[in-house]
């Protein structure tokens, strides 16, 4: 939420944090190439604190995107991030991903085995193949950052980044997010189908080379943490604030939309907006981080009544509606 009278951040503050999100997407474009745009909302989410649903065809790159991302972070000196990846599958049951406490006879005790969610960045493949259950236990490690088992609450990692991914076209045996596990990510993105020279230039590379291997990190993940504190000090100006509510709550109202989006939809939007303004080198939101990423972050969050109505099209030309008077004072 907005601060009113919070001190704002410092020129420094935000300088070094543009630096580092410019850093992480130099390092990125190596790998993605020509995707710029999915780049730079990629690590807006990071920057904000929120956590990602990439939903597209196979083939594409979401896999390598979030492999890119953790291997440019450091989890301490000379020692990568923790990654992990979770393989969604039918049968995975929720101590798969939390962990369990498994009883050793030596110590006459239990010892908790911690699952893949304990780690700074975790890839959740193919998301909406895994039963609710499952998708329930990682909700709670998304919302409050530590998992429960029978045993003890155990707190993650402080920085912890989920990155998920679901076929939007392949629905045959998978199991639908939920409206409340769809509100846990901050954004959903596309990374499209690149375009004519970006596959040319894959189609160069040497097929046997991994893209991954020439990376090494570049930043450690004490810095992103930095962009995260930096990015909540981040100005908004109230008039921008109740442009913001106009476009939630036109959302509720609209006779094309069940459901509309919730007051966290709009605290999500801001914070957005805030790493947006950061990645810009801008202590300060201004209308059009809320234009740009009003899709991203809310369209997901929407349900219409027409599954042909472009939610995310709709979303953009009611938020350059909103702030126009703001953008011409």
């Amino acid at each position: 939420m907005d601060r009113i009278g919070a001190e704002p951040p410092s020129a420094r503050d935000v300088r070094d944090s543009a630096e580092i999100l410019a850093d992480l997407a130099d390092g990125m474009a190596t790998v993605l190439r020509g995707k710029d745009g999915f780049v730079l909302d990629f690590l807006a989410c990071a920057a904000a604190g929120g956590h990602l649903l990439v939903e597209d065809f196979p083939g594409l790159g979401k896999t390598t995107a979030a492999k890119t991302f953790a291997a440019l972070l450091s989890g301490g000196p000379d020692s990568p991030a923790l990654f992990r990846r979770l393989q969604c599958t039918p049968d995975l049951l929720p101590y798969d991903v939390t962990g369990v406490d498994v009883f050793d006879p030596d110590a006459r005790a239990f010892v908790f085995h911690p699952g893949p969610v304990f780690a700074n960045v975790l890839l959740a493949d193919e998301l909406n193949r895994t039963p609710p259950k499952v998708q329930s236990a990682l909700l709670e490690a998304m919302a409050e950052g530590q998992v429960t088992t029978a045993e003890a609450t155990r707190p993650l990692p402080e920085f912890f980044f989920v990155v998920a991914t679901q076929n939007p076209v392949e629905t045959e045996g998978t199991y639908p997010l939920p409206a409340a596990q769809l509100d846990r990510f901050l954004m959903r993105v596309s990374l499209g189908y690149p375009d004519r020279e970006a596959e040319l230039s894959i189609l160069r590379d040497d097929p046997s080379s991994n893209v991954l291997s020439g990376l090494s990190p570049r930043r450690p993940v004490e810095d992103l943490l930095f962009v995260r504190k930096t990015a909540r000090r981040v100005w908004a100006d109230p008039r921008l604030l109740d442009s913001l509510v106009e476009l939630v709550s036109v959302t509720r109202s609209h006779p094309g939309i069940l459901l509309g989006a919730s007051p966290r939809a709009a605290l999500s939007l801001l914070a957005a907006s805030r790493a947006r303004a950061l990645q810009e080198g801008r202590g300060f939101v201004v209308p059009q981080d809320i234009v740009d990423l009003a899709g991203p972050v809310l369209a997901h969050r929407l349900r219409p009544r027409d599954p042909g109505f472009d939610v995310s099209r709709w979303l953009r030309e009611e938020a350059a509606a909103r702030t126009d008077p703001l953008r011409r004072a």
